[in-house]
């Protein structure tokens, strides 16, 4: 099943902005080798902003907030990192489905 992953990142007082991106370089590494492996379909970094978007491929719902947990961003920051998931439906099973409604 698809999701699309909405990252947004905020950091406290107490941590620097170098701290920051060593968090995130760790991040950033986990994910690169997830999408190597095909579970990430693919991720973007918004400019301007601590935010990444991701699709990811998982056959659970159960599988994907155990993932979530796992993140080095969540495991190191995770009181400040929200995620907003959305399920998605494959565009062509949609295009099917109506076709199919047509036909009754």
């Amino acid at each position: 099943m698809l999701y699309h992953l909405d990252f947004h990142v905020e950091y406290p007082d107490n941590v620097s902005q170098k701290e920051l991106f060593a968090i995130w370089a760790e991040e950033a590494d986990a994910a690169l080798k997830a999408k190597e492996a095909g579970v990430v379909v693919d991720l973007w970094k918004c400019v301007g902003t601590r935010r990444v978007i991701a699709i990811v491929n998982v056959p659970t719902p159960d599988l994907l907030d155990q993932i979530l947990l796992d993140l080095p961003i969540i495991q190191k920051n995770g009181q400040r990192v929200q995620v907003e998931v959305t399920p998605l439906r494959r565009y062509e099973d949609f295009a099917a489905d109506l076709k199919a409604r047509l036909d009754r």
